[in-house]
């Protein structure tokens, strides 16, 4: 899998040229990198078939390759709410602060929920960042229907923007398939627990 966009929504402080957002950053992309599909293929070939491939088995994919750098997963964090706004997919905990990333397995509906979640955590100072990984239009129309996507994000861009803070970063990763085939097996749907990797 590959990154084909990032959207800097926050970048602020000192953080952005600390070494651990070097090992942040380079782990995400090593992350996304070794989602594969078929399996141990060394790439990701999407069965082009409108809607006809899962998504969670994709995000286990990348999330196994985090845990296996150190990153806290299904993280719940008090992100200064009078509800917990449920668990972060991944946390890494650098010396600033914490830092998630949200894979995106829902509709458009929950990407705003993710970047809200993480946007209040750094407003609040319980997060010195975090990320979203959405699929670009190209991918997302091979996958579940109706997955939050950047298109749908980008109209709410300058809002996050202007989300008060003084120190980390706020990203929207787009990714996508390295190549079509329709002779490979398409994803399951659900959460079948298989790893992409």
């Amino acid at each position: 899998m590959k990154i084909v966009h990032v959207e800097t929504l926050i970048s602020k402080g000192s953080f952005p040229t600390s070494p651990e957002w070097v090992k942040i950053e380079a782990d995400i992309r090593a992350g996304i990198a070794a989602v594969h599909w078929p399996p141990g293929s060394g790439s990701f070939t999407i069965h082009p078939v409108k809607q006809a491939n899962g998504v969670v088995p994709i995000k286990k994919g990348m999330m196994l390759a985090l845990k296996a750098e150190g990153w806290k997963l299904e993280e719940a964090m008090d992100l200064a709410t009078a509800k917990l706004p449920g668990d972060l997919d991944a946390v890494f905990y650098a010396k600033q602060g914490p830092f998630a990333v949200e894979w995106e397995t829902g509709n458009v509906s929950s990407s705003h929920r993710a970047l809200n979640k993480m946007a209040l955590g750094m407003i609040h100072k319980k997060l010195i960042g975090g990320a979203l990984v959405v699929p670009s239009r190209k991918l997302y129309r091979f996958l579940t229907d109706r997955i939050g996507n950047y298109d749908e994000l980008a109209p709410y861009l300058d809002l996050w923007k202007c989300i008060p803070c003084a120190e980390g970063v706020l990203q929207i990763i787009v990714v996508e398939h390295d190549a079509e085939s329709a002779n490979v097996p398409t994803i399951t749907k659900g959460t079948d627990g298989r790893a992409l990797v």
